[in-house]
């Protein structure tokens, strides 16, 4: 049956930086869906209160960790120099808001270990990966711990990999999802052009390299989109564009009302804000800096103070608007409203 190992059709996307919190997470599962809290750029101990309130509220819930990559926790100097030029190339954005730029921080791997001991000692029904896979030592002992373990993937490559690891369900990500990319294969083939045409035509390619459930992610905004992803062989699609402006999105209101003005009429992909291949509206920065390097999370760590700066001005020109590319149809007010309108109009039981 679709949606039977979620027990829905529908799942909030694990959105790292503030937009999946807690109240978002809760108010998914009250409508009938199923959110993921996002342990990216968090704490060991954030993402434990995290778990902690939404269980306290009885919701079911994923947990969604970023898996590091070691090449860029020590570049080689080559690529180290890349960084170090575009450091410089921000001077001025720094100084249109009156902030310094923090040094080259290369030690980041996002409490990487930390967060696999706490899971492992207070386990969550399912985890999910994104930027990687752990290895399969990892993944065995997670899944001995009780948790269902979930990979995002954006190939046929990528999945049958993930499979190898053993991970139990694949999210089929298409180059149309708003956010980072989770491609952790051939990272520089991922062009601003989407890859394949639809998001069902990827999963009905990555169907036919591996056999565990698949789940839908990119473009869908409504329930033709729901429907389409179903019929090609999905257990159920994953939302993170079409929540983004729902009352209970920990969104910035800036990058809510970015993504219905019609001050912006596109979506690139781009690595100025992280160094790391996203969909974002195509605002000044993005266009400015379309030669931003790979350095993930280094260039995220570069570009914070001038994006809290510019958040804090009201400036959408300097800010990562993260968004897919059927962000004309995200719509305000209440996620269970959001919920209902899709789960209404599918043509599928």
């Amino acid at each position: 049956m679709t949606g039977a190992i979620f027990g829905t059709r529908i799942i909030a996307a694990p959105m790292a930086g503030g937009t999946s919190t807690p109240g978002f997470v809760q108010a998914v599962h009250a409508a009938g869906g199923l959110g993921f809290l996002a342990a990216g750029y968090k704490t060991v101990a954030a993402m434990q209160s995290d778990i902690r309130e939404v269980r306290s509220a009885g919701a079911r819930f994923g947990m969604n960790l970023f898996v590091p990559d070691r090449t860029q926790l020590n570049p080689p100097p080559a690529v180290r120099e890349q960084m170090e030029h575009y450091r410089r190339s921000l001077e001025p954005d720094a100084r249109r808001y009156g902030v310094s730029l923090p040094g080259l921080r290369l030690d980041d791997d996002d409490e990487w270990q930390g967060k696999i001991d706490a899971l492992l000692e207070d386990p969550v029904e399912f985890v999910s990966f994104t930027f990687g896979l752990p290895e399969q030592a990892g993944v065995h002992a997670l899944k001995r711990a009780g948790s269902t373990i979930i990979a995002t993937v954006t190939s046929p490559a990528e999945a049958s990999l993930a499979v190898e690891r053993g991970a139990d369900i694949l999210v089929v990500q298409h180059g149309s999802a708003g956010g980072h990319s989770a491609a952790f294969l051939a990272r520089e083939n991922t062009p601003d052009s989407p890859g394949s045409a639809t998001t069902a035509q990827l999963l009905a390619t990555v169907r036919t390299a591996v056999g565990v459930p698949l789940v839908a992610a990119g473009g869908i905004m409504d329930s033709a989109g729901l429907d389409s992803a179903l019929a090609a062989g999905a257990t159920a699609a994953q939302l993170g564009t079409a929540f983004l402006r729902s009352d209970e999105s920990g969104a910035r209101q800036l990058h809510k009302d970015a993504l219905a003005s019609q001050a912006f009429t596109e979506t690139r992909m781009t690595r100025a804000f992280t160094g790391r291949q996203a969909r974002a509206l195509a605002n000044s920065f993005v266009r400015e800096h379309d030669d931003a390097p790979e350095g993930y999370p280094a260039l995220h760590h570069l570009t914070a103070p001038i994006r809290a700066a510019a958040a804090a001005a009201g400036d959408p020109e300097r800010l990562n608007l993260w968004a897919g590319t059927g962000w004309r149809k995200a719509e305000a007010g209440p996620v269970s409203d959001i919920i209902n309108r899709m789960l209404a109009g599918s043509a599928l039981p």
